[in-house]
């Protein structure tokens, strides 16, 4: 497809990276001649250097043969008019980041109005991540498909887990029935198991299922597997309001710190129901005085990377138990972080763009192929797809075990008419259920590209 991004901030470049990498002609229009340059010498796109909301940079760009235009710039106002004058200037598809949380409210007439394909607010993504997170607390990652119905749910094998030094096949039926473990993580090396791989402590597996039945895995694996009850929040800014906002509708006791007096005075009268104190979160007396050591969860949402990390290597050092999240801008430091232990990562660029390109894959479905959802997982080693299957389609009714994959492709559900199914080498596909296949391969565009030919 032909796609405008206006704005190459953090956001703009991850995202305007990745659907590069997926095949898409890409135009960029950023201010800064500096950072257009660096996105055209580092990756194969265009570059435009002028303001985005200007109808005459945007015909420049290409604006009446485009299929979509995204503007993700600082202001949530320019990335709007940026929208409109690429609606009435080329009828394409469009996408706005819109931040202020005064929008959210308007948001559905804002979309409405403007004829907006996709709205994307980072912070309530952020921590709408964080909140799944918190509902599952021995979750490290969950991500959704079909519809919600099926979810990919990533945990550790710990010392005194179930699971340690047992094969796959030798799993017991209470354990493995209804769901799948699809990626095994280990160290730097990423595996798509089979029945004879043996699980180690420390190995992080991805298992696929519905809701209920990873719940009940987690259960019977003895693992937390409801919702935390208390949680302290270091950081009041949008991303903490969402979350606390959330976790407040769920029941959750919710204690939040900020610096700002006047942002606290404002964060009293929109969460009245949580506790908010004017503090340092740094401070490691004021944390021991609201409970810090008994606290069933910790999330560091400061604006400081170094502070957030550290935060959360603390409070693991005296609150063990506790579930931690800890937001992070730069993704460079995912090496690092990955080997302290400091429970979950999130990275809200990571996140917005993510949104942004599932939708851009949901509109390429029609056009090129027929994935409904992916995601890269394992620094985009590992992907998951989910698939709508056409009727003709030589996978129907055939046992799984008859048919003839790929290496290093594993069916790991199947969606029947809302049904989740964990897959055995019995079960069929049939036609218009949609399927999700967890590969090493990539370049996968359709259902029947998992066969060997």
């Amino acid at each position: 497809m032909r796609i405008i991004v206006v704005g190459c901030g953090n956001v703009g470049l991850t995202l305007t990276e990745q659907l590069s990498k997926e095949g898409h002609n890409i135009t960029v229009i950023e201010e800064q001649s500096s950072v257009v340059q660096t996105a055209v010498n580092s990756l194969d796109v265009l570059g435009i250097v002028g303001n985005g909301a200007s109808y005459s940079i945007m015909k420049d760009a290409g604006i009446d043969k485009a299929d979509l235009m995204i503007a993700v710039t600082d202001s949530d106002e320019l990335n709007l008019l940026c929208c409109l004058i690429a609606k009435k200037a080329g009828n394409c598809h469009t996408i706005a980041r819109v931040r202020n949380p005064i929008y959210k409210k308007e948001i559905n007439f804002i979309k409405e109005e403007l004829g907006l394909s996709m709205v994307i607010n980072p912070e309530e993504a952020a921590a709408t991540e964080a909140g799944r997170l918190l509902k599952l607390p021995s979750a490290t990652k969950i991500e959704t498909f079909a519809r919600g119905r099926a979810e990919l749910v990533r945990l550790v094998i710990d010392e005194n887990s179930r699971l340690k030094d047992l094969a796959l096949k030798d799993i017991p039926s209470d354990l493995k029935k209804h769901v799948v473990i699809a990626v095994v993580t280990r160290g730097n090396d990423v595996f798509i198991p089979d029945g004879s791989f043996i699980l180690r402590a420390g190995d992080e597996i991805t298992i696929i299922g519905s809701s209920k039945n990873t719940v009940n895995f987690f259960k019977k694996l003895g693992l937390p597997s409801a919702k935390v009850h208390s949680t302290i929040i270091i950081g009041g800014g949008e991303t903490g309001y969402y979350l606390a906002m959330q976790l407040i509708a769920l029941g959750i006791k919710v204690t939040i710190f900020d610096k700002d007096p006047v942002r606290c005075k404002e964060l009293t009268e929109l969460l009245p129901q949580a506790l908010v104190i004017n503090g340092d979160g740094t401070d490691k007396d004021m944390l021991l005085e609201e409970g810090v050591m008994s606290t069933e969860s910790f999330v560091s949402l400061t604006n400081l990377d170094e502070e957030n990390i550290m935060l959360s290597m603390y409070v693991k050092s005296i609150n063990p138990k506790a579930k931690l999240i800890t937001k992070v801008h730069r993704v460079n430091y995912g090496e690092i972080i990955g080997s302290l232990g400091i429970g979950s990562i999130i990275y809200p660029k990571n996140i917005t763009a993510d949104r942004i390109v599932q939708f851009v894959r949901g509109m390429s479905v029609s056009k090129e192929n027929n994935i409904e959802t992916l995601y890269k997982l394992n620094d985009d080693r590992v992907e998951a797809l989910e698939f709508i299957v056409k009727y003709g389609s030589p996978i129907i009714g055939v046992p799984l075990a008859k048919l003839k994959l790929k290496k290093g492709i594993l069916i790991a559900c199947i969606n029947h008419y809302g049904e989740i199914i964990s897959p055995t080498g019995e079960s069929v596909i049939r036609d218009r259920d949609s399927v999700i296949v967890v590969t090493t391969q990539t370049g996968l565009n359709d259902i029947n590209d998992i066969l060997e030919m």
